[in-house]
């Protein structure tokens, strides 16, 4: 793996925590890590991506205040978050196979990476919270759909100029 590999993977998960930072206050925070994670899997390609996001999680399972509310901890993955947090894993390998194809196939990519990461995160939530999946649903999903799709369309923006950038 090459320095400059290295070095871009890192500047995706520093970006991610920044993002984490950027946060509205709820029972699931809104935060811009959306965006980041889906810049990731588009400008580094699904593994890269994967990679930025598999560092960004164990920098906060470790301890470091990446995660919303400069949060972090093993504890921070356990609790009624943790499953979104993780969900964020899927997202860019779920871009992966897409990631060569046309724009169409591309674009269902991002929203079934998003549809995992609910799945996986509604399904966390519903468990350690006690709560019924629909509740889990109502609290953290339907929110969360339309500022979700507005992140991935602005990381599909930035990524495609970055990818610009990078190749001069």
């Amino acid at each position: 793996m090459s320095i400059k590999r290295i070095c871009r993977i890192g500047i995706f998960a520093a970006l991610t925590a920044v993002c984490s930072w950027v946060t509205i206050p709820a029972p699931v925070p809104f935060t811009m890590q959306t965006f980041a994670v889906f810049a990731a899997g588009m400008t580094l390609g699904g593994f890269d991506g994967f990679l930025a996001t598999a560092v960004w999680i164990a920098l906060g399972a470790a301890g470091l205040p990446v995660f919303s509310g400069f949060s972090g901890g093993i504890s921070k993955l356990f609790g009624v978050t943790g499953g979104y947090i993780l969900g964020f894993l899927f997202v860019p390998l779920i871009m992966l196979p897409f990631e060569k194809r046309g724009n169409p196939a591309r674009t269902l990519s991002f929203a079934g990476g998003m549809l995992c990461c609910y799945a996986f995160g509604t399904a966390w939530f519903a468990y350690v919270s006690g709560g019924g999946v629909w509740s889990a649903l109502i609290s953290c999903v339907f929110p969360f759909v339309l500022p979700d799709a507005a992140k991935i369309a602005a990381a599909a923006l930035v990524s495609a100029r970055v990818k610009k950038a990078i190749k001069k």
